[in-house]
């Protein structure tokens, strides 16, 4: 029977609920890798990972380490397996494609980088849906102590809860990163084996294999030194995230939670959070500010997004959201701020990546979770959260460390923030009167205004449940055309293939036109709004792209770019305009679709040569949807995939030829799926080099038909796709070749 008094449902926002003989609450880097570094000396039978990212390089820590021990997170974990024979490590990484890991460690299962002893199984979940993630971040150690929060074994992560600008030991690779500020929290007794049962529920799912089940006599691992226990004897909800399988429906603990914990929110609502961007959570939030008497919503965020991708997908999302409860705060309850810090770079702020959410002084969650709608049911998230349930010991806990968190904030002693507090009732006007001084918290304000369009462009980047590479091809193949399965007679023709014109198609070809026009705006925002405008000019560009065009290898040099940038996931639409630029429209298109064909055709032989496992790591869980479509459907397969490239383009060709997909099939899909795009950013490139000498050049009707003429080679393609579906002979054929 569920505690009355609790607010915890397991089956609805928790898997379970467990009980903790101490908790603790671990803040920033230095902290979380020191309690890690501790508790793992002390394992004597099993070390569990689950990571988003894991990094072997990773330095744990930088005071005085004792003779021996190495600091690397890899030498570590070699000497401690090393150490004693009875432990055994498991690791289950994010499998994430080889062509999306500039910036991660090579994977070892190709043999380059750390060796991990025999007794370390390093995994790599390729479970998650396409353009998914595994993103729980769980340490069980022996079954009897865990930590889960935010952190991953990886760089980039370390910092102290100084966050000092200039730290030296802040660096990756020799390369500074700006402060990172993150968290955890620590457990064990029966909340420590509810997360491990949860790591072993996450191997299986991505090994087929078991862990070993844990001891009937649990075994103690003392709490790491220097870790303070915040809570005794407290009940541990644990909630996740798990998108459908073909088994099992979503699971969105995770998301109920949160609006279980809204509702229930009679004071103040806390909020540390990556993110905050999705959807159901802002609209619980707005009708707690439409309330007279509702409760006071703080939110802290980062400054700045993590590249152009995120400023142009979830920042554009979060300032949409803040607009609109800025709009819902009838009576001045809502508040938004960044951490800031003297001395640091241009274009930097402190990365605050911790997923935190404090409720009155009564509930406090901890996990992976972001605010983000594919936190909701696309990736794997795992969160543990407390509840004081009237215990007046635990309340005091929870608000200390929400008052902590804004004493390190705000740079000032908790004492102060605490007496604040009993003053004025108000986080935001505790933070109104004790910022001050080189760090501090500042209103997130001067929101730029983006358009609706650009907004639904923008939540392409952040799905609230998985694509799936079988509802892409449907959009270029109506139910009512595919063809039937074996043994079962055609599908009348009903005329929905007449209609290709109608609003549906002419909707998704102004759905790619406006993200046309949004790379265009982006190019011009980029040529106005950063260093570029202040280190080159029209003329010097123009030069430069005549000196280059009339090298005699320039052609080559073009049509070679093509293949390190699909392999590296650099923006094919910039060579093609640097292309324009250099050679005019013409040569420039014919070099550009030649050197599109050529990155295709050298991954395509490339799948013909490499073992199959190493197709299988390369493709992940979209293998099993692109091989299941390739197969079936070929050279319409080829094309719907080019035109919308939701698998990376080295992958799809690398996966085609493995399975056996004819090698003209594929580039003939190739060339008809990369035409409407390569031929738009001919045009465009063109204007812009028109512009480059005088924006009045610019031919603006030009322009419009560019944009006609690809609204109608995309309806073009989509009525020829559905036709290739009718012709029985070109049917016969693809089935010779690809079975």
């Amino acid at each position: 029977m569920p505690d009355p008094t609790s607010r915890f449902r397991p089956g609805r926002n928790c898997c379970t609920v467990a009980r903790a003989n101490r908790a603790g609450l671990i803040v920033d880097g230095e902290d979380f890798f020191r309690s890690f570094w501790l508790a793992a000396e002390q394992a004597t039978r099993s070390i569990a990972i689950l990571a988003w990212d894991f990094n072997s390089n990773t330095r744990l820590r930088f005071d005085e380490i004792e003779d021996g021990v190495p600091g690397r997170l890899g030498d570590f974990l070699n000497w401690l397996a090393r150490r004693r024979r009875s432990l055994h490590i498991h690791i289950l990484d994010w499998d994430y494609p080889m062509v999306f890991g500039t910036d991660r460690e090579f994977p070892q299962l190709y043999g380059i980088g750390w060796r991990p002893h025999r007794r370390i199984d390093l995994a790599f979940d390729d479970t998650h849906p396409l353009i998914a993630s595994h993103h729980q971040k769980i340490i069980v150690i022996d079954d009897a102590f865990a930590l889960i929060g935010g952190f991953d074994l990886t760089e980039r992560r370390w910092d102290t809860r100084d966050h000092r600008a200039g730290d030296p030991r802040r660096a990756c690779n020799g390369v500074p990163y700006p402060p990172f500020h993150d968290m955890a929290m620590a457990v064990d007794g029966r909340a420590a084996l509810a997360l491990g049962e949860i790591v072993r529920a996450r191997w299986l799912a991505a090994t087929g294999s078991t862990l070993p089940r844990p001891p009937r006599t649990p075994i103690e691992v003392k709490w790491p030194l220097g870790l303070p226990v915040r809570f005794t004897d407290i009940d541990i909800a644990v909630a996740r995230t798990l998108p459908p399988t073909d088994d099992r429906p979503a699971v969105t603990e995770v998301e109920a939670l949160y609006l279980d914990m809204i509702a229930a929110a009679r004071k103040h609502i806390y909020i540390e959070n990556q993110y905050f961007t999705v959807g159901s959570i802002g609209e619980a939030l707005a009708a707690r500010l439409k309330e007279a008497d509702g409760p006071e919503i703080v939110v802290v965020v980062r400054l700045f997004s993590h590249g152009w991708l995120e400023e142009h997908t979830m920042h554009v999302l979060r300032t949409r959201l803040v607009q609109r409860l800025h709009q819902a705060d009838r009576h001045g309850h809502f508040h938004v701020y960044y951490p800031h810090i003297d001395g640091l770079a241009d274009g930097t702020c402190i990365d605050l990546h911790s997923k935190l959410m404090i409720v009155d002084d009564e509930i406090l969650r901890v996990g992976s979770a972001n605010l983000s709608n594919r936190s909701m049911g696309m990736d794997t998230e795992c969160d543990a959260a407390l509840e004081a349930r009237g215990d007046a010991r635990v309340a005091r806990a929870i608000a200390g460390f929400r008052n902590e968190l804004l004493a390190e904030h705000l740079d000032t002693p908790v004492a102060d923030v605490e007496a604040a507090m009993l003053r004025r009732g108000s986080i935001a006007a505790v933070i109104d009167e004790l910022a001050h001084g080189c760090r501090s918290l500042k209103p997130l304000e001067g929101l730029p205004e983006w358009s609706e369009s650009v907004a639904d462009l923008a939540r392409v980047g952040d799905p609230g449940q998985p694509v799936t590479l079988e509802a892409l091809i449907e959009e270029f193949a109506p139910e009512a055309v595919l063809p039937p399965p074996d043994g079962q007679a055609p599908l009348p023709d009903d005329g929905l293939h007449a209609g290709i014109a109608s609003n549906p198609a002419v909707r998704h070809a102004a759905a790619r036109v406006v993200a046309i026009g949004a790379v265009m705006i982006a190019l011009v925002a980029v040529w106005h709004y950063t260093p570029l405008s202040h280190w080159t000019d029209p003329a010097r560009i123009t030069v430069l792209a005549r000196e280059f065009a009339h090298q005699p290898a320039a052609p080559l040099v073009i049509m070679f770019a093509y293949t390190p940038a699909c392999l590296l996931m650099f923006p094919r639409p910039l060579i093609t305009l640097a292309a324009v630029v250099a050679f005019g429209p013409i040569p420039g298109f014919v070099f550009s679709i030649s050197g599109i064909l050529l990155a295709a055709l050298l991954t395509y032989v490339a799948g013909l040569t490499l073992p199959k496992e190493t197709v299988r790591r390369l493709g992940g869980p979209r293998l099993r949807h692109i091989t299941e479509t390739l197969r079936r459907r070929g050279l319409i397969a080829v094309t719907a995939l080019r035109l919308v490239p939701l698998a990376p383009f080295a992958v799809e060709g690398v996966v085609a030829a493995a399975i056996g997909i004819h090698v003209t099939t594929f580039l003939v899909g190739t060339l008809i799926g990369m035409l409407p795009g390569t031929l738009a950013t001919t045009v465009f490139g063109h204007q812009l080099q028109a512009a480059l000498h005088d924006p009045s050049r610019i031919d603006y009707g030009l322009i419009a038909v560019a944009v006609a003429g690809f609204a109608t080679i995309t309806l073009v393609v989509r009525r020829w796709l559905v036709s290739q579906l009718h012709r029985p002979h070109g049917h016969a054929i693809h089935d010779k070749r690809t079975r």
